[in-house]
């Protein structure tokens, strides 16, 4: 359910007819320009930009890609919380005695720090989201198997994302009957209905990989998955604009280098 859902997002989007190459450029180079940036300025930009091609241009729904952004979004924030009142440097904004020898300081070096570190997540994030949700997973596939990279490792991925899916999808089929049966009503049930989840998923999980692996030898299997041929027409003029984005960000990159909100 949950793989036929994203990979119906990616089949539909408006820019399904764009190359895979071109996204893949554009979506990793972002990321690249956006953990490199020495200041808030360029992540702040990418964001704006990908939000643009995946919201706008794309037309990917808002409430699905906010729900998306949520998870991965929830670890950023808890992790630039730590870096902001657990670094000191610089000018003391907050200080906050918890015990005799722990004070929580916020200071205006863990304040800028935090927040490049957090455009820095947010930007890669929303550039990683702009090519799952505009790439079929099969295109990437393939474009990887052009690229020479060992089939090896392209089967593992194609397995890999299949089962994560699967997995998932176990999950959520055992927690309902859990709950159906009142096995989160205190936190003793609670730990002992998550241990037994943990075990069930593991057997299943198992079961399905031997009946997966059955299923293939059946079909004929000779250890090579078959790809399906890109026939999307290449676009040397888009990925001249894409190319002249990213050295525009990386321009902007590179003066801005240094620039903090807070004065050190």
């Amino acid at each position: 359910m949950y793989y036929e859902f994203l990979e119906n997002v990616a089949q539909n989007n408006h820019l399904r007819d764009i190359h895979s190459v071109i996204k893949l450029v554009f979506g990793l180079g972002c990321i690249l320009i956006a953990i490199s940036s020495q200041s808030i300025i360029v992540p702040l930009l990418i964001i704006a930009i990908t939000m643009f091609a995946t919201l706008v241009l794309a037309k990917i729904n808002l409430k699905f890609y906010l729900m998306l952004l949520t998870v991965p979004l929830g670890f950023a924030v808890i992790s630039v919380l730590v870096i902001i009142f657990l670094r000191n440097s610089g000018t003391t904004l907050l200080s906050i005695p918890v015990f005799d020898w722990f004070n929580i300081v916020v200071s205006t070096g863990s304040l800028n720090e935090g927040l490049l570190i957090f455009s820095r997540v947010f930007a890669g994030m929303c550039s990683l989201f702009f090519v799952a949700l505009t790439t079929p997973v099969t295109e990437l596939f393939t474009t990887a198997a052009k690229c020479r990279i060992p089939h090896e490792f392209i089967d593992l991925a194609m397995l890999i994302y299949r089962f994560i899916f699967t997995l998932i999808e176990q999950a959520a089929q055992i927690h309902a009957s859990q709950v159906m049966r009142l096995g989160y009503g205190s936190a003793k049930e609670g730990i002992n209905s998550y241990g037994m989840m943990a075990g069930s998923l593991f057997i299943n999980t198992w079961i399905a990989g031997e009946n997966l692996m059955m299923a293939m030898d059946c079909r004929c299997y000779d250890g090579k998955f078959a790809l399906n041929a890109d026939d999307l027409r290449f676009s040397p003029a888009l990925m001249a604009g894409v190319i002249a984005l990213l050295a525009g960000l990386i321009v902007i990159a590179v003066y801005t280098r240094g620039f903090i909100l807070f004065g050190a």
